[in-house]
């Protein structure tokens, strides 16, 4: 445990804490609010939604990321939109999303602040370590008949596809605020 805090607290730079929870109010907004006003394409949301999970990792410390992996999902849920007919399903996958967009913003924690492995190394990890867990999981689910088959795809290539494509947004993003400090 004591290892996850340290590895929590690594930031890219140094900012002050007033600024941190502005940030972690941005972030978790932009995971709340898109799947609720957007809703579709999930593609859009997703890349939103990977793009702020990402910038947190880089910035926020300790307590101040976990409405960050939380509000998605939660996002999501109260809209009730990305999976029609299927949302009620999600609920049974959240707890699973929650560990899934804690493995993309710990993959930046540790391979990009801690190791220093370059960027695009760390998105490929921290991506492809996600959308394998979240298939995993709900191919576990599928085959118990808890889910349906259209998780499959949503969990798997899709989570792959927009976590890819939030960290071109990130990156961006990320390398603005920096040429600012």
């Amino acid at each position: 445990m004591k290892y996850l805090t340290k590895l929590s607290n690594l930031q890219d730079y140094s900012i002050g804490e007033a600024h941190q929870y502005f940030e972690m109010i941005l972030y978790t907004s932009v995971c709340f609010f898109i799947p609720m006003f957007i809703g579709h394409p999930q593609i859009a949301v997703g890349i939103a939604v990977n793009a702020a999970i990402i910038v947190a990792a880089l910035n926020l410390k300790g307590y101040k990321i976990l409405p960050v992996i939380i509000a998605p999902s939660l996002g999501a849920l109260s809209r009730g939109v990305l999976f029609g007919p299927f949302t009620v399903y999600l609920v049974y996958m959240i707890p699973f999303i929650w560990i899934g967009n804690s493995i993309l913003l710990f993959s930046f924690k540790l391979f990009k602040l801690k190791l220093k492995k370059n960027y695009l190394t760390t998105l490929v990890l921290g991506a492809g370590m996600k959308s394998g867990f979240l298939f995993l999981s709900a191919y576990i689910l599928y085959s118990l008949s808890i889910i349906p088959a259209i998780f499959l795809t949503a969990m798997g290539i899709m989570q792959l596809a927009t976590a890819l494509g939030g960290g071109i947004p990130a990156y961006l993003a990320q390398k603005a605020k920096k040429n600012l400090y």
